[in-house]
């Protein structure tokens, strides 16, 4: 029975960390107040998370998977790869941006792990990477992409798009109007895409 209820009761405590940090802040976040909204002691949260700083790092892992998911189905969409590079691109800044504004102490957690390369930052850099690298590998099969080294294509998006797409950066343009943004990684988007049909780089 208690190995049925664990997955249920995982997700309750998400959604109470969830609606606490947005409220108050993770610096105010404790387990205890966790735990009193769960209807659960203190010492059985430890039963599902070390310490505050995992709770947190599950909850940025919660969200991070459901934005993966939405850039899983561009990359699987049967579009070409160009116009598919360029929309993910274009959905991962929007996403980014749309964290940062409407949940900016549930975004501040994200901003925090990047800042100090904690493993959940790590996995989700990869898992773009890897969405990526499968748009490229399209391109590049299809003769898209004339730039053939799929490593210096990597290199070429993220070196192009970073203030875009890394939170640090995002989070140091949150004063700059959104369209004003959106505009100008528009234009780095169609720069990266660009670049690997003109074998650039």
């Amino acid at each position: 029975m208690a190995v049925s209820n664990a997955p249920r009761q995982d997700r309750r405590i998400l959604e109470i960390t969830r609606e606490q940090v947005r409220r108050f802040g993770a610096s105010r976040l404790t387990l205890v107040s966790v735990a009193e909204e769960a209807g659960m002691t203190h010492a059985n949260i430890y039963r599902y998370f070390a310490s505050k700083l995992a709770l947190c790092d599950a909850l940025t892992a919660d969200w991070m998977r459901e934005v993966e998911g939405r850039l899983g189905a561009v990359v699987d969409s049967p579009d070409p790869a160009d116009d598919k590079l360029e929309r993910l691109l274009l959905e991962l800044m929007r996403v980014h941006r749309r964290h940062l504004t409407s949940e900016p102490e549930l975004y501040a957690l994200l901003i925090n792990a990047y800042a100090e390369n904690r493993l959940v930052a790590r996995q989700h850099r990869a898992r773009i990477g890897q969405l990526i690298e499968q748009i490229l590998d399209d391109g590049i099969s299809t003769q898209v992409f004339q730039m053939t080294s799929k490593e210096r294509a990597l290199g070429l998006v993220f070196d192009l798009c970073y203030r875009f797409l890394h939170p640090q950066a995002v989070g140091m343009d949150r004063t700059i109007p959104e369209k004003a943004v959106e505009s100008r990684h528009a234009t780095a988007a169609r720069a990266v895409v660009i670049a690997l049909k003109a074998r650039l780089g």
